[in-house]
C-alpha cells in the first residue's frame, strides 16, 4: 500500500477510506498519512465539472442536443449559477405523444384537461405547421373535441392561408362564427361549398365581405337549406356586403334562411332597394336599420379556441415565405404565385370597398324583438278604447293573411327547382 501511495506515476483513483478501531479514516495522499477526522464524500455529479449548456430555443437543426437536455430544466440562482432539476414523468409523457401525435389513432373519450395540455405540447413544438402530419394531429383533435379546439375562426383578408392549409380549415368542426371578409372566393371557391357540409351546419355568424360573388354563388350556398333543410340552417347572421353581381334575383335565395337576425347586403347590385326592403319584411321579418348595427363590426369575430395561435403560426410562416430570399434563383414559394404587389392592392380594394360603401349608404337588416301584447299598458288601453281593439285585431289578420300569401307564393316558386338546382343538389 506505501508503494501505491508514494508512486507518481499512478492514476488518481479518488478518495481512499481505511477502517481502523471500527472507525472510518481517509487516506490523506498530500501528507502520506491517514487523516484522523472522518469526512464525507463530495456528491455525486450527473455531468463532468466543465459541462456548460447552450439554449437553444426553435432550433429544428439541433436535435442530438435538445434530446440530450429535454429531460432537465435549467434554471440560474441568484448567485449566477446553473442549476438543473428532472422534469416530471408527466411531462416526459407528454413531450413523447405530441412528438408523435400524428401516430395516434383517436382521442375520443380522452379527457379534455389531458388533451388540452398534449394540445399545447404540440403546439409548442410547432406540430401542426408540417405538412401532411400536421393535418393528421388536428383530425384527430377536431374530430374528438369539435368546438373546443376551434369555436371562432376568423381570416379576414388571410386568402394565402386559405389557399395553403385549405385541408386543415376544412377540418374544423363545430364552428359557430366563421369571417372570410376580403378573401376573394367567387363562387366556385372548394370553402364556399364546404360551408353547407354538415360540419359547419352549426355556423350562426357568417361574414362573407368582398368576396367576388354573384347570385349563382348565393343559389349554391342556400340550395341544401332550401330544398334539404340542411347546411346553414342555423344562421342568424350574415354579411354579403361588397359584392356588386348579388342582384335582387340572389336576395330572393335568402328568405330560406328564417332563423336570421341579422344582413347586411350594403353594396350590392340592387336595382329596386325599396321592393327589397318589402320582401325582407313580409318575409323574413328584417327591418332596414337606419343607423349601422355594431354586430357587423369586424372586432367582434375572433379566432378563439385550442388552435388560435395555430392559425398564427400558419400566417407567420407565409409571410415569412414572401420575404425576398437572397438567393437570385427563382424559388417555388408563394411569393411566386402571389407577387406583393397583388397583395398590396388586393388590401387597398378592401378598403376602397369600405369607403364606397360608406358613401353610398348601409343596407343594414335586423330583426325586431315581438312586442308583448299581454303586457299591463296594453291590456290598459285595449279596456279604455274598444275601437282601437277592432281596428288592431283587423289589421293584424290582414297581416297575417298577406304574409300566409306571400310564404305560399314563395314556396310555389322555390319547390319548383331548375335545372341548376337539380345540378347543385346531385353534388351533395
Amino acid at each position: 500500500m506505501s508503494y501505491y501511495l508514494n508512486s507518481e506515476q499512478h492514476l488518481d483513483p479518488g478518495p481512499i477510506y481505511v477502517r481502523e478501531n471500527r472507525q472510518l479514516h481517509m487516506v490523506n495522499l498530500a501528507r502520506g498519512g491517514v487523516r484522523s477526522s472522518l469526512k464525507r464524500p463530495s456528491p455525486f455529479r450527473l455531468f463532468p465539472k466543465g459541462f456548460s449548456v447552450e439554449l437553444c430555443m426553435n432550433r429544428e437543426d439541433d436535435t442530438a442536443q435538445k434530446e440530450k437536455t429535454d429531460h432537465f430544466i435549467f434554471t440560474y440562482t441568484r448567485e449566477g449559477n446553473l442549476r438543473y432539476s428532472a422534469k416530471s414523468l408527466f411531462s416526459l409523457v407528454l413531450g413523447f405523444i405530441s412528438d408523435n401525435v400524428d401516430h395516434i389513432d383517436s382521442l375520443i373519450g380522452f379527457p379534455e384537461q389531458i388533451a388540452e395540455k398534449l394540445f399545447s405540447a404540440a403546439e409548442a413544438r410547432q406540430k401542426f405547421t408540417q405538412p401532411g402530419a400536421g393535418l393528421r394531429a388536428l383530425q384527430k383533435f377536431t374530430e374528438a373535441y369539435g368546438n373546443l379546439v376551434l369555436c371562432s375562426l376568423c381570416l379576414r383578408n388571410r386568402y394565402l392561408v386559405i389557399s395553403e392549409k385549405l385541408e386543415e380549415i376544412k377540418s374544423f368542426r363545430e364552428l359557430s362564427r366563421l369571417d372570410l371578409s376580403c378573401c376573394k372566393l367567387g363562387d366556385e371557391h372548394e370553402l364556399l361549398g364546404h360551408l353547407t357540409s354538415e360540419a359547419l351546419s352549426s355556423v350562426t355568424q357568417l361574414h362573407l365581405k368582398d368576396n367576388c360573388l354573384s347570385d349563382a354563388g348565393v343559389r349554391k350556398m342556400t340550395a341544401p337549406v332550401r330544398v334539404m333543410k340542411k347546411g346553414l340552417e342555423n344562421l342568424t347572421l350574415l354579411d354579403l356586403s361588397c359584392n356588386p353581381d348579388i342582384t335582387d334575383a340572389g336576395i330572393g335565395y335568402l328568405f330560406s334562411f328564417r332563423k336570421l337576425n341579422h344582413l347586411d347586403i350594403s353594396g350590392t347590385g340592387l336595382k329596386d332597394i325599396k321592393t327589397v326592403k318589402h320582401k325582407l319584411q313580409i318575409h323574413i321579418g328584417l327591418v332596414h336599420s337606419k343607423v349601422p348595427l355594431k354586430e357587423f363590426d369586424h372586432g367582434n369575430c375572433k379566432t378563439e379556441g385550442w388552435a388560435d395561435q395555430v392559425v398564427l403560426q400558419w400566417d407567420r410562416l407565409i409571410v415569412e415565405a414572401l420575404k425576398p430570399s437572397s438567393v437570385s434563383e427563382p424559388q417555388m414559394t408563394p411569393q411566386y404565385f402571389y407577387p406583393n404587389q397583388a397583395l398590396v392592392g388586393a388590401s387597398r380594394m378592401c378598403a376602397l370597398a369600405d369607403t364606397h360603401m360608406n358613401s353610398s349608404g348601409k343596407l343594414q337588416f335586423y330583426k325586431e324583438k315581438a312586442l308583448d301584447y299581454h303586457g299591463p299598458l296594453l291590456k290598459h288601453e285595449a279596456s279604455s278604447n274598444p275601437e282601437s281593439k277592432k281596428n288592431k285585431k283587423r289589421t293584424f289578420e290582414e297581416s297575417e293573411q298577406e304574409q300566409n300569401n306571400s310564404s305560399q307564393a314563395s314556396k310555389q316558386k322555390y319547390v319548383c327547382l331548375a335545372v341548376e338546382d337539380w345540378d347543385l343538389l346531385n353534388s351533395y
